[in-house]
């Protein structure tokens, strides 16, 4: 005869399996709940599953019913706020942001909510406060008939149903907002999981048949800068001091190549953009590695690079990003690409902040310290931080509106003063690295680009939201054009080819889609 302990056990999972399906219709975008059986399924598994093994570690069913729900619940959180801000849903290759949260604070909470964190903290402690002192653990709970007999029963059931789940293979399209609405948010997970555990099989776009046959002292200094959320914001209101980006305007004009740039990231996820301009890969081949490629890297996968092919032609490769090295996995993934040194926020002091993060100008200095003592061609790789959001932590001042605008903008436009203010700078950079590579005692280039467009969804519902393109431009010390270079528009993936071709015409590219 069964214990009122295991009869507890199957009810709970029951409820609580019905409250999961509850708390996933919060989410934004909703998932339909005409999905496939498969997708039940393996809702139905993965819920069964982390119920059970949470009883049998508490040995309180509706406690740990409650845990394993505030975790959806918590999911679906993040997931509404990451859509707001970036207009995509969570996937499973985001799980990392919540150690990230823990170890760099201020690049997410705010995105969700002070006060929506520290409440949700409040409510998991006092959660789980009342969970430990409101219900107590059966006696002879490891017994068949009694508590553990139901754990037993779920995690066979589980498992069942997580093998006739996966059995169907449903189908995915790595497009997350379409994947999320037809499959669920825990039948995606596993989808996305399961896709993550081969690396890809891509074109090595960095092949070539022959390298230059160009000395040493022939081969120009390189300088690529993917510069924090940078593109032309003047489109958005014309109120905005044309001059702004009057720098940046002046190297366009003098460029090899000029334009907008199409990528892969918008508002944030900066490593997508890097990753396409580095390796020249497009985001379609990459499956579910889109998300985030560096794992892939960190776990094995070899690939070619811009750095890894200039570093064949005799070029000493070098990262400057004013940021710890292990966020994203650089430490570890940048040797593989070819890096010889990556100078991280170690490089840099407080002294050399403007705002949150480390300055642009101070980005330039050290940049122009290395060219002035280079002894071999440099490729320096430059990922800048100073724009970098939430921008709504930082405060106006008054002088701001009259430096920034002709006409002060609508109320709510806070963000976008900010920004402007950072993007002034950024302005400056550009002037900074072209004083310092037209003063090279060798040939110089320089190839300036956006990660993505800044996180303003106030400023966007006021104005509209920008298309997502950012701007980039191609200049040389060497290239004197008589009237400024034309627009083209390109794919971020084959920026890097483009440039290099610009540089030396001779390179016979192979699988590239330039």
């Amino acid at each position: 005869m069964v214990e009122a302990s295991f009869i507890a056990v199957l009810v709970v999972a029951g409820i609580g399996l019905a409250l999961s399906i509850l708390i996933e219709r919060l989410m934004v975008p909703r998932s339909t709940l005409a999905r496939p059986w498969a997708a039940w399924v393996l809702h139905g598994g993965l819920w069964l599953v982390f119920y059970a093994l949470m009883t049998l570690i508490l040995g309180r069913p509706w406690f740990s019913a409650a845990i394993v729900l505030a975790l959806i619940l918590m999911v679906v959180l993040v997931n509404n706020a990451k859509f707001n801000s970036l207009r995509e849903p969570f996937v499973f290759q985001d799980y990392e942001y919540f150690t990230d949260t823990m170890r760099y604070p201020r690049l997410y909470i705010p995105f969700l909510g002070w006060w929506k964190f520290l409440g949700a903290a409040a409510g998991f402690v006092l959660a789980i406060s009342i969970g430990l002192w409101g219900e107590s653990v059966p006696d002879q709970r490891f017994i068949l008939s009694g508590q553990a007999g139901g754990i037993l029963l779920l995690l066979m059931l589980s498992i069942s149903l997580l093998l006739l789940g996966d059995y169907q293979r449903l189908a995915v399209t790595f497009d997350p907002q379409q994947d999320v609405v037809k499959l669920g948010l825990l039948a995606s997970f596993w989808r996305y999981a399961q896709a993550e555990r081969k690396f890809p099989k891509t074109p090595a776009t960095f092949e070539y048949t022959t390298l230059p046959e160009r000395q040493p002292n022939e081969l120009p200094h390189l300088v690529a800068v993917q510069s924090e959320s940078f593109f032309d914001p003047r489109s958005l209101y014309a109120g905005i001091q044309p001059d702004i980006l009057a720098q940046f305007d002046r190297l366009g004009a003098d460029a090899l190549l000029r334009g907008k740039l199409k990528v892969p990231a918008w508002g944030a996820n900066t490593v997508r953009t890097e990753f396409a301009f580095l390796s020249g890969i497009n985001e379609q081949t990459l499956g579910v590695h889109r998300f985030n490629p560096y794992r892939a890297l960190a776990a094995g996968w070899e690939i070619a690079s811009i750095a890894s092919f200039l570093k064949r032609m005799g070029y000493y490769t070098i990262c400057i990003h004013p940021y710890p090295a292990s966020f994203y996995r650089r430490a570890r993934v940048y040797p593989r690409l070819g890096f010889d040194e990556f100078l991280d926020i170690r490089l840099f002091t407080d002294t050399m902040r403007f705002g949150p993060y480390t300055g642009d100008a101070a980005v330039a200095e050290q940049a122009s310290a290395l060219l002035a003592t280079a002894k071999k061609p440099l490729f320096i790789f430059i990922i800048t931080m100073e724009n970098h959001g939430p921008l709504h932590l930082e405060q106006v001042s008054p002088a701001d509106i009259g430096q920034l605008y002709l006409t002060p903008p609508p109320a709510g436009c806070d963000d976008l003063t900010i920004y402007l203010r950072h993007l002034r700078n950024a302005d400056s950079m550009v002037a900074q690295l072209r004083h310092t590579l037209e003063n090279c005692d060798r040939a110089a280039s320089l190839c300036w680009y956006g990660d993505h467009v800044p996180i303003m969804p106030t400023v966007y519902d006021i104005f509209g939201a920008p298309e997502g393109e950012v701007d980039y431009v191609c200049w040389s010390n060497q290239h004197k054009p008589a009237i400024p270079s034309d627009y083209h528009n390109l794919r971020i993936e084959t920026l890097a080819n483009k440039w290099l071709t610009a540089i030396f015409p001779e390179l016979n590219w192979r699988n590239t889609n330039i």
